[in-house]
C-alpha cells in the first residue's frame, strides 16, 4: 500500500473512530459563540505560522529523520494517556497546535517535536481531513504524513495480536480453506478441546426479534428471551409514542437496549449523555425527529427484512460507545447495563491499542449488495434529526457494505430445535434473507451479529455448533469432536442433516443451493466432495452448483490480505 492509500485510510479510520466526538464538536460549533471564536482564532494561527515557515524559507530536508526514530516517536505517543471528556480534548487540541507551531519556527532539529505536537492534536481533531488539508502546507507536513501512515499501519498489521481477546480461547489465522482459493482469515483452536466442550461464549453487538414476535410481545426485543405471561417490561415511551413498541424480559435488558441503541433510533430522549447535553432541544426538531422515526419504523414493518434494524443499531451502538467516552464516569449501574463486559468482545484488552466497533466491522468479509437509496436516505433521516452531522458517515455506499456485512455474518438465534410457526418468506427464494443457523433460518427467533463468531467459517461436517443453552442470545460455540490446537473452527451455515424424504443427492443439493443464495459460494468441504464423487453422470449434469466465493473485504483490509497472502505462499512455496 502507497503513502497515498495510508493517509486515505488514515482519514477515514480517524473519522470514523472519532464519530461521536465530532458530533459533539459539530454541536459545539453551531451552537457555542465563544467556541466558534476559539476555532476561528487556532484556524488563523495555523495560517499564520505556514506563512511564516515559507517567509523564512525552513526548507531544510527532513530525511535526517530515521524510519526507526518516527516509529520510536510514534511508540511513545501511543503510550501516553490521552484526554478524556470533551473539554480536556479541546484543550489538549489547542495546547498542541500552539506548540507544533512555536517548535517548527525554530528549525529543523526541532521539526520531529512539532510534527509529534501536530499528530497529537490531529489525533483527537473531529474533522481530521480539514487538519490534513492545513498541515499539506507546512514544511514538516511529509514527517506528519509519516506518522499517520504508521499509526495506521501498525492498526491494520497488529489488530489479530490483540483480537480475539485470549480468554476466548481461539485466535485468526490466515489458512486455505478450499481448492483453488486463496488463503483467508479463519478461528482456530487455541488448545485442545474435547467433544461437548464449550470453547467459548460470546453475547452479540446487536440483535433483532423476528417482526411476528415482536409483535405478540412473547420475547425481549433486547436478549430475545421468551418471556413468560405477566412478566414484560415496557418503557414509558414504548407503550405511547414510540413508533417501534418493544417488549422486555426484565430492567436490565430494557436499559441496555434504550443506552445501546434504542434512545437513539425510536425515542425522543436526548442523543447525548446528560452530562454533555449542555442545550434543550427546540420542539421544532424534536417534530423532526419524530417523523422520521416514524418512516423508517414504517419502512422496517413494511420490508419484513431484520437487515435495516441490525445496521441502525450498530450505528447506534457505535454512536453511544463513543458518546459514553465522553462522559468521565459512570455509576455501577450504568455499567452493569453496557452488557458483560468480560464475553461482549468489542474492544481490545490492551491499554495501549483500543479498537471501538467500527474496527471490528471495518474487517469482516461482506456481500456486495446493490445500494437501496431509500432504506439509506430512512436511516440517515433518524440520524441527522436526532445528531444534526452525523447523516455524513454514512453514504449510499456505506450503507451497502454494512447491510453485506449482516447479510454475511449474522446468526440466527435458535432454541431447542428451533421454531415451527415462523411465517413463510415471501419473494423469490434467492431474496430471501438467511442467517447461519444449523437449524435453517426458519427456526430462528432473530438475528444477531458477533465480532469472534463471524470468523467462523461452514463445513457440511462441522467441528463446532452454537448453542444458546442461557436462553437468550448470548452464543456458546461447542466442540462436536475432539478438537485439537490449531484445528480450523468450522460449523454449518444451513441444516446439512439429511431428511428422511431425502436422497443423498437432494440433500446435498439442498444445503448446496442454500449456500450459494446466501453467502454466494460452493462448499468444498470433504463430504460434499465425496458425495460429489457418487453422483451419476445424469445427476452431476443436472447439478450447477460450481459459484466462485463472491464474498468481499474492504479495501482498507485488502492490500494487507493479500500481502499476507503472499508471505504464506513465500514460506509455503505454493501458488
Amino acid at each position: 500500500m502507497d503513502n497515498k492509500s495510508y493517509i486515505t485510510v488514515a482519514v477515514v479510520t480517524l473519522a470514523a473512530g472519532l464519530a461521536a466526538y465530532a458530533v459533539y464538536f459539530d454541536y459545539r460549533r453551531r451552537n457555542d459563540v465563544e467556541f466558534r471564536k476559539k476555532l476561528k482564532k487556532e484556524k488563523k494561527r495555523v495560517e499564520k505560522v505556514v506563512a511564516q515557515s515559507k517567509e523564512t524559507e525552513l526548507a531544510a530536508s527532513t530525511s535526517d529523520i530515521t524510519p526507526a526514530a518516527l516509529r520510536e516517536a510514534l511508540k511513545q505517543v501511543k503510550a501516553e494517556e490521552g484526554p478524556k471528556t470533551p473539554e480536556e480534548k479541546e484543550n489538549y487540541f489547542m495546547t498542541q497546535v500552539n506548540a507544533g507551531e512555536q517548535l517548527a519556527l525554530q528549525g529543523p532539529k526541532f521539526y520531529l517535536p512539532s510534527a509529534l505536537a501536530f499528530f497529537r492534536a490531529l489525533r483527537v481533531y473531529p474533522a481530521p481531513v480539514e487538519l490534513i488539508v492545513i498541515y499539506e502546507k507546512t514544511i514538516i507536513e511529509p514527517l506528519i504524513m509519516e506518522l499517520t501512515q504508521l499509526d495506521v499501519k501498525y492498526r491494520i498489521e497488529a489488530y489479530y495480536d490483540f483480537f480475539p481477546p485470549k480468554r476466548s480461547n481461539v485466535s485468526v489465522e490466515l489458512r486455505p480453506t478450499s481448492p483453488g482459493q486463496p488463503p483467508r482469515q479463519v478461528l482456530v483452536a487455541n488448545k485442545d478441546f474435547a467433544a461437548g466442550e464449550v470453547i467459548y461464549k460470546e453475547f452479540p453487538v446487536v440483535t433483532a426479534l423476528d417482526p411476528d414476535l415482536q409483535a405478540k410481545g412473547t420475547h425481549c426485543g433486547h436478549c430475545l428471551r421468551p418471556i413468560q405471561p405477566g412478566m414484560s417490561l415496557q418503557t414509558p415511551s414504548d407503550s405511547s409514542s414510540s413508533p417501534f413498541h418493544l417488549t422486555y424480559c426484565s430492567k436490565a435488558c430494557m436499559l441496555a437496549s434504550k443506552n445501546q441503541s434504542h434512545s437513539l433510533l425510536f425515542t425522543l430522549d436526548p442523543p447525548l449523555p446528560q452530562e454533555i447535553q449542555t442545550q434543550p432541544i427546540p420542539a421544532a426538531a424534536q417534530e423532526a425527529r419524530r417523523e422520521a422515526q416514524a418512516k423508517f419504523a414504517e419502512y422496517i414493518k413494511t420490508e419484513g427484512r431484520l437487515s435495516p434494524l441490525l445496521v441502525a443499531r450498530f450505528i447506534a451502538r457505535q454512536v453511544a460507545g463513543e458518546t459514553q467516552k465522553l462522559v468521565r464516569a459512570t455509576s455501577p449501574a450504568t455499567a452493569a447495563n453496557a452488557g458483560d463486559s468480560e464475553n461482549d468482545f468489542t474492544d481490545s484488552e490492551d491499554v495501549a491499542e483500543k479498537y471501538v466497533l467500527a474496527d471490528h466491522l471495518e474487517r469482516l468479509r461482506y456481500l456486495e449488495i446493490p445500494p437501496n437509496k431509500t432504506e439509506a436516505d430512512l436511516i440517515k433521516g433518524v440520524l441527522s434529526t436526532a445528531l444534526p452531522g452525523l447523516e455524513e458517515f454514512i453514504t449510499e455506499e456505506k450503507h451497502a457494505t454494512f447491510s453485506g456485512k449482516m447479510a454475511y455474518n449474522a446468526f440466527g438465534v435458535c432454541f431447542g430445535g428451533g421454531r415451527t410457526d415462523r411465517p413463510e418468506p415471501k419473494g423469490r427464494p434467492e431474496d430471501v434473507e438467511k442467517t447461519r443457523t444449523p437449524y435453517g433460518t426458519q427456526g430462528q427467533v432473530g438475528s444477531a451479529l458477533y465480532t469472534v463468531s463471524s470468523y467462523l467459517t461452514h463445513s457440511c461436517i462441522p467441528s463446532a455448533r452454537p448453542s444458546f443453552s442461557s436462553g437468550t442470545a448470548e452464543m456458546s460455540i461447542i466442540a462436536n469432536k475432539d478438537i485439537k490446537k490449531g484445528d480450523i473452527l468450522t460449523i454449518a451455515f444451513v441444516d446439512v442433516n439429511q431428511h428422511a424424504n431425502e436422497t443423498v443427492v437432494e440433500c446435498r443439493r439442498r444445503r448446496r443451493y442454500e449456500i450459494a443464495r446466501g453467502w454466494r459460494f460452493s462448499c468444498g468441504c470433504e463430504r460434499c466432495v465425496e458425495e460429489g464423487k457418487d453422483m451419476t453422470s445424469e445427476e452431476k449434469a443436472n447439478v450447477k452448483d460450481e459459484q466462485k466465493d463472491e464474498s468481499k473485504l474492504e479495501d482498507t483490509v485488502k492490500s494487507y490480505a493479500q500481502a499476507q497472502t503472499f508471505e504464506q505462499t513465500d514460506v509455503d512455496g505454493t501458488d
